[in-house]
């Protein structure tokens, strides 16, 4: 892939500003909160991050049509990684409309089905709000473990060829090719499960280490290559957006520490 020119810096995020599902500029989000998959439009363009669960692909359209864009718009669909619950749709684009998901190399083998979950154990539980994430799931369709059949491939340090112009940004831990994409144009990260702001398991919020994390300490290790992006918004895979800067989330990640282990926080 070749890097391509950035657009002009936008506005700084005012959330007076924000519509109901912009949650930050040229970015909309489907999902409220549980699973999130967004679009980011740039001149008439639009990139996919994450593809969520498959049955969101029934409000695609309409979040396209609240940009002024339509399907014929897409132009990619952008991984942060191969879990079921980010690449959902993301196989119905590529054979049904002929757009290139991307992913790291890393996590190319996940997502097409090929390598197992390398997930270990969910973390801490409380019934209900895992309760409410598997019902989530079993309404969209997320129950049975979706399969990307092709993926085009990026790795660490490339400009990606889509709007926004993403920096890729290894953060092994979550998975072998989680990747954080910056936009530093517009000033947010797409930080994928890189950390979550809501835990799905047990319902509580702020920055953490995601559920179903295959290594902690490599996951919050991971978060000193990021730290330092000047992003003004973080957006998870889980949870809302993070407004405070990426090095106030990585504190806060390595002060929680690895879920459930009891002893000094990470830092």
């Amino acid at each position: 892939m070749s890097a391509i020119k950035r657009p002009k810096r936008a506005a700084t995020l005012q959330p007076s500003m924000l519509s109901a599902m912009e949650v930050a500029p040229h970015v909309r989000r489907i999902g409220t909160g549980a699973v999130n998959v967004y679009l980011v439009e740039e001149g008439g363009e639009v990139a996919i991050v994450d593809a969520g669960l498959p049955g969101q692909w029934d409000d695609l359209s309409d979040e396209l049509a609240a940009m002024g864009r339509t399907l014929a718009d897409v132009r990619s669909v952008l991984l942060t990684h191969g879990h079921s619950d980010h690449i959902g749709f993301a196989e119905r684009m590529r054979s049904e409309r002929h757009v290139p998901v991307w992913i790291h190399e890393a996590d190319a083998a996940l997502a097409r089905g090929e390598v197992p979950n390398p997930a270990r154990g969910t973390g801490p539980i409380r019934p209900l709000p895992l309760l409410a994430f598997l019902w989530l799931g079993l309404r969209k369709g997320g129950l049975k473990r979706p399969v990307v059949r092709e993926v085009s491939t990026y790795g660490d340090g490339a400009t990606l060829d889509a709007p926004g112009s993403p920096r890729v940004t290894l953060t092994p831990g979550h998975t072998p090719g989680s990747a954080v994409l910056h936009s530093e144009a517009y000033e947010v990260a797409f930080v994928g499960d890189a950390f979550a702001t809501l835990a799905v398991t047990t319902g509580e919020r702020g920055p953490r280490v995601a559920p179903f994390t295959a290594d902690a300490e490599q996951a919050i290790d991971s978060l000193s290559r990021i730290e330092r992006l000047p992003a003004k918004v973080a957006l998870p895979g889980h949870g809302d957006p993070w407004t405070q800067g990426l090095e106030a989330a990585v504190s806060e990640v390595r002060r929680r520490g690895v879920p459930g282990r009891r002893g000094t926080p990470r830092g």
